[in-house]
C-alpha cells in the first residue's frame, strides 16, 4: 500500500490506535477522515487540521449518514478501516452480564459490518481500494474475563476472510490488523508494563502497511505468540495462565 497517496476514513479513530494511525497516515501524505461518537474529540482533531464526521456504528443511519457525508466530500475515498470496538468486563455466572455481552456484538462485530457494507459498493465501482478491519490477539487466544469481546474478534476474523474471498477479481483488497495488547495511554503503560507502546506499535503497523502486496493479516511482533499459540502447542497453557485474571471479577473476589 502507497500510504503517501491514499484518501483513508478510520471509524471510531477519536483516540489511541485508531487515533494514532490516523495521525501516521496524513504525516504520510495521505487524506484522512476520522469518524467517531464522541463530538468533544471530533472538534479537537478538526482543530488539528484532520476531517472529521460524526458517526456511530450501532446505529445504521448513522453510518448512511457518515457515509454519504465522507463521499460527498471525499469521492476518491479508497481505504476504510473499521476501529470502532468497546472491550467490556463479563462474569458469566451473571446473567447481567447479557447487556455489556449485546453492546460488545452491536460495536465490535455488527459495527464493522455495518461500515464494511456502507462502503463495499463505492470501493468496488472504483474497481480498487482496500478494508482494514480491526480484530485483536485475543481473536486467536481468548481472554477470559472479555468472553464476548473474543467472540466478535474472532467473528471479525472469519468475516474478514469471507469479505476477502468474496471481493477477489474486483480490485478491492481485505487486511486485517490484529493487535496485541497496546498501551495507549502512560496510565495504561504503568498498568500494563508487557504492552507494547502505541508509537512502536504504530510504526510497525505503517511498515507492514507498505509491504507490496498488502498482507492479508497485520501482523506486529508481539502479536504472533497470540496468533500462533494453537500451531505452536501452547494454546491450553496460555490461556490458563489468562484464565487467572478471573479473579479479578467483582463476583469472585
Amino acid at each position: 500500500m502507497d500510504i503517501s497517496n491514499r484518501t483513508v476514513f478510520l471509524a471510531g479513530a477519536t483516540s489511541g490506535i485508531g487515533l494514532e494511525l490516523a495521525r501516521r497516515f496524513a504525516a504520510a501524505g495521505s487524506t484522512v477522515v476520522v469518524g467517531g461518537r464522541r463530538t468533544g474529540l471530533l472538534d479537537r482533531l478538526a482543530a488539528e487540521g484532520l476531517a472529521t464526521v460524526p458517526v456511530d456504528v450501532t446505529d445504521q443511519d448513522s453510518v448512511d449518514r457518515a457515509r454519504d457525508t465522507v463521499l460527498a466530500s471525499h469521492p476518491g475515498l479508497d481505504t476504510v478501516v473499521t476501529m470502532s470496538g468497546v472491550m467490556l468486563p463479563e462474569d458469566l455466572r451473571d446473567p447481567a452480564h447479557f447487556d455489556a455481552a449485546r453492546q460488545t456484538v452491536e460495536t465490535n462485530l455488527l459495527g464493522t459490518i455495518r461500515v464494511v457494507d456502507a462502503f463495499t459498493p463505492h470501493l468496488v465501482g472504483r474497481g480498487a481500494g482496500t478494508v482494514v478491519t480491526v480484530t485483536s490477539g485475543i481473536a486467536f487466544l481468548p481472554f477470559p474475563v472479555m468472553p464476548t469481546y473474543a467472540a466478535t474478534k474472532a467473528g471479525v476474523h472469519a468475516y474478514s476472510e469471507a469479505l476477502r474471498a468474496q471481493l477477489a477479481g474486483t480490485g478491492v483488497e481485505v487486511s486485517e490488523l490484529v493487535p496485541p495488547a497496546v498501551a495507549t495511554t502512560p496510565e495504561l503503560a504503568e498498568r500494563m508494563p508487557h504492552a507494547l507502546g502505541l508509537a512502536e506499535f504504530a510504526t510497525e503497523v505503517m511498515d507492514l502497511l507498505r509491504t507490496e502486496p498488502t498482507p492479508h493479516e497485520i501482523l506486529v511482533e508481539g502479536v504472533l505468540m497470540h496468533r500462533w499459540a494453537e500451531r505452536d502447542g501452547t494454546y491450553d497453557e496460555l490461556v490458563a495462565q489468562r484464565s487467572r485474571a478471573l479473579a479479578s471479577l467483582p463476583g469472585r473476589r
